[in-house]
Parts: C-alpha cells; structure tokens; sequence
C-alpha cells in the first residue's frame, strides 16, 4: 500500500517541495525514515503514532517507509509530521489519495493530535501557489501568515482528526484571508517622531540626507549626546516598506520563527540594533544549522551599531560583503545559502575610551595613543562604505529647555519621498534604486559639477586634507542633496554641505 502526499521545506528564505512518500508493506512491525532526515524528522515516528491513535484511529501493525524526496537534500525541522501522518492513513484507506494530490501540506504534531505551528510557512505558501496546487493545509496559527499569498487557497487547522475529516469528505474547511491594505494601514504608523528630539539640527539634516539617498552613517560623540535617540528615528523617515518588500523581509523572520505571533507580514522596515558582544555568525548569519543573522533580519530596514569601537574587529569586517552585494552567502560542505541583506548601515561611537574628546564641558582623560588605538578598531575599508560621517556634540541646556516645536517625521519623510522618486525615475533602467549605489560610471553621468563646484572640492581636499576615496563619497552626497532641494544640476551649496559630512576623513586614524 502506498500513498504519497505533498509538503515542503525550506532551504535559505526559499521554499522547496518535498513529496512524502508512504508504504506499508507486510512484516515485523517498523518504521523507516529515508531520504537524509535529520534528527527532529527521525523522531516524528513517535509523535506521528501517538497523534493517530490518540486521534481514534488504528496505528498499522506493519512495516512502514517514509521517503522524503528529494532524497539528496537533507530534511530538517517537524513541518513533515502532520504529512507522514496523513500519508499513513492514506495507505491505510482512511482518506482519498485524490484529495491529497491537490494539496500542501505542513504541520508540527503533538501526542493528542493538535497541530502546532512551524517556521516558514509563507515561502512554503509562494512555493504551492507557483507549482500551481489548488490550496495549502497550515497549523492554524500559520494561517495568517500564509494567507498574504494571493492566488492560492489557505487552510488553517487545529487537528489531525479535521484535517482527515477534510480529506474523507466528511467536513469543509473556511479559507483563511487577510486584508492586505488595511494591514499596512493599522500598523504603518511609527511610535517615535523626530519632534521629540531637542536640538541636534545638524544631526537630524545628515539623517535626512542618509534616508533619502540610502546612505549608510556614523555618528560621533560623547555619551548622552543622542545618538541612540536619533537612529531609532531614523525608520518614521525612510520611505513606507511595499508590499514586495514586506514578503521578501517576512520570509526572513518566518523563517527564523521571529514573526510575531497573530502579525500576517512585516509592516514596517525593521530595525535591529544588535549588542556589542554579539559573535560573527550571529551578525552575518550561520551556525551549524545556517540561520540568518542580524543583517539579514535588518534587510530593507536598518541595522544600528551602537558603540561600533567596542565590537569585535573580524565580526565587524565580515560586514564588508553584505554592505557591498546586499546579499550574504553562507558555504557549507553540504550546501551554500544565499540570504538577502540590503540594509541601511547606521553606527554610533565616542570620540575616544572616555568619551569627551573635543568636548568643551568635560576635560578628555585618553592620550593620543588611546585615541588612534580605540579609532582603529574600525577598519579603512569599512569606513570606505559609509557615506555620512556626523558628529553628534552635546545637547546644551537652553535647546532642551526651550519650548520649541520641532520639525516632524512626517515632514522630512515627505521631502524624502520626493527625493526617492527622483531616484527611481534615473535609475529606471538600471539594477540600482538610490544614490548610494551609484558607482563610478553613474557618478561621471549623473554627479556632474559646474567650476566652482570643482574649486571648492579641489580646495576642500588639498586643505583639508581628505582622502581620495572621499571624494566619489561627496559627490554622491551632493547628488543627494540637490534632490531633496529638486535642483537637477548640482551647485557649490550642495557640494559644500557634503563635504561636512566627511569630517572623519581629515583624521589619519582610520588610514
């Protein structure tokens, strides 16, 4: 007796199908599980036969084989137990094989027969609707999740019994729908605003200028000064997540288990602000198991560093890659994973180990030495890819005091959404969506400047002695700016304000 039934895994973010295959053949009672199973899918035997007869049914006194193809990729995780239970009964002439053929399957089972949820259901649901299956069987705690999949039938259930139920015949399930936009719509709103910072102007312009042009940023200055305040605001500025980017992020966090419970889809661009001691692979992604890291679960949103000196040197080096491709690819003897992680770098550290480096209110205790030694922690080549550099002095007395209303986040996301849309029609044609990917033969095309732009950046680089890579950066920064003043030329003002936002280059430190 043989019976085969429909489910999935997931490699990276992407889903695969996996076909359940089910015999039970005569002889001394076993059961076999074949086509590289991993631990947690070896001991669904005991879950699968305690799920079925404490659901009513009889368990087969036989020889049972479950093959899980493709045989050559390995099967991890409990989303094959609520399948191999079906495709038990199946064989058995509990539930018509017919029936099954239509349909997904997934779900983790408990010893009574519930069915409890699994990790990455949503790529699962885009994988059923693509090979075109007329619906997909979830735990009902999935249902949500899955249901942001148009084109495709969602069913969420409690039990093994309804579930058999539903494939006898005996008992209908209700599709499971989400309403899209007025998910976007309860839930697009920011809890913090930029009107609730007190000074910091030149501060909040540079934040500005990063979000509209998707320039990565660093910020400097002593503690208490705001910097952790600002970059938490950064998100109420960047331009509303889509729908497209919305399922590409939600894959992530589905995948990992990190979706919020009852949340259908990511709404917001995330923002993950991980702790100093965190280790390379929790950063970057991997671990036995290959698991996204924190740049991946920042993808289309933000990763914040906050006091960026004090991470490790070769856990922040191996952010090069994915500032770079906007991608991180993970290489195993068994596989290679590709996870996405286009993401808004923002850092934040102290002039120095004691923080008050140029401060006028508080005498700086570090020499020189302390000082090159706690900068160089941060790499030339990383430094290379952040755009803005910002110092960030303290807040006097008077600017917290005085009852000033402050521009809000809805007014500068405005100027940056005009800003953006400038961008997307240049780079229509091209793979980039933002100035901050531009490279060199972008820059020649679009970054062109009049004579006194180029005096002035001739000046700026002989005097004050930045660096040649800073001067790609400037322009870009330049381009920024013009959008957001609607100037198609770039003239002398922008140039002169971009070139304050590369302060760090007049330091040798970091050379």
């Amino acid at each position: 007796m043989l019976a085969k039934v429909l489910s999935s895994a997931v490699i990276g973010i992407d889903a695969y199908l996996v076909e359940v295959e089910v015999d039970i053949a005569s002889g001394l009672p076993s059961f076999t599980t074949v086509g590289l199973p991993e631990a947690a899918v070896k001991e669904s035997r005991e879950r699968v036969k305690s799920a079925i007869t404490n659901s009513g049914y009889s368990f087969p006194d036989d020889r049972i084989t479950v093959n899980l193809a493709p045989a050559n990729i390995k099967k991890e995780g409990t989303g094959f137990d609520l399948p191999i239970a079906l495709g038990i009964l199946a064989a058995t002439g509990i539930v018509m094989k017919k029936m099954l053929a239509r349909y997904l399957v997934l779900g983790e089972l408990s010893l009574d027969g519930r069915i409890k949820p699994v990790n990455g259901s949503l790529p699962m649901a885009l994988a059923a609707k693509d090979a075109g299956y007329e619906g997909i069987i979830v735990p009902v705690e999935n249902g949500k999740e899955a249901s942001v999949v148009g084109g495709i039938s969602v069913f969420p259930v409690k039990t093994l019994s309804q579930v058999t139920d539903f494939f006898r015949g005996a008992e209908q399930l209700e599709a499971a729908k989400t309403d899209i936009s007025a998910l976007f719509e309860r839930n697009s709103r920011e809890d913090v605003d930029f009107s609730e910072v007190r000074g910091q102007e030149h501060a909040k312009r540079a934040l500005e200028v990063a979000a509209a042009g998707g320039h990565n940023l660093i910020m400097i200055g002593p503690p208490g000064s705001g910097k952790t305040m600002l970059a938490k605001r950064l998100p109420s500025v960047l331009p509303p997540i889509t729908f497209e980017e919305a399922i590409e992020t939600t894959k992530v966090y589905s995948v990992v288990g990190m979706l919020p419970k009852g949340d259908a889809l990511v709404v917001k661009r995330p923002f993950r602000s991980p702790h100093h001691t965190i280790s390379d692979a929790g950063l970057i992604g991997g671990g036995h198991v290959p698991r996204p890291g924190e740049v991946s679960l920042a993808h289309n949103g933000v990763l914040f560093l906050d006091e960026l000196s004090e991470f490790k040197k070769h856990v922040l080096e191996v952010l090069r890659q994915p500032l770079e491709d906007m991608k991180v690819t993970i290489s195993r003897a068994s596989s290679t994973i590709t996870y996405p992680s286009s993401f808004m770098l923002v850092a934040a550290m102290n002039p120095c180990p004691c923080g008050y480096f140029s401060d006028p209110k508080h005498e700086c205790r570090c020499t020189y030495q302390q000082i090159h030694r706690y900068r160089s922690k941060i790499s030339g080549p990383l430094m290379d890819r952040i755009d803005i550099h910002v110092e960030v002095p303290a807040v006097p007395y008077r600017d917290l005091m005085v009852d000033i209303t402050a521009e809000s986040s809805e007014d500068i996301l405005k100027r940056v959404t005009d800003a953006r849309v400038i961008q997307s029609e240049r780079f229509r044609q091209t793979k980039i969506y933002c100035n901050s990917q531009m490279n060199s033969r972008h820059i020649k095309k679009y970054c062109k400047i009049d004579d006194a732009s180029c005096s002035l950046l001739e000046a700026a680089i002989d005097k004050l002695g930045l660096s040649a890579r800073a001067f790609n950066r400037i322009l870009k920064i330049a381009r920024t700016i013009a959008d957001l003043d609607g100037k198609t030329d770039i003239s002398a003002d922008h140039v002169s304000e971009a070139i304050q936002y590369r302060n760090l280059d007049r330091s040798k430190v970091f050379h």
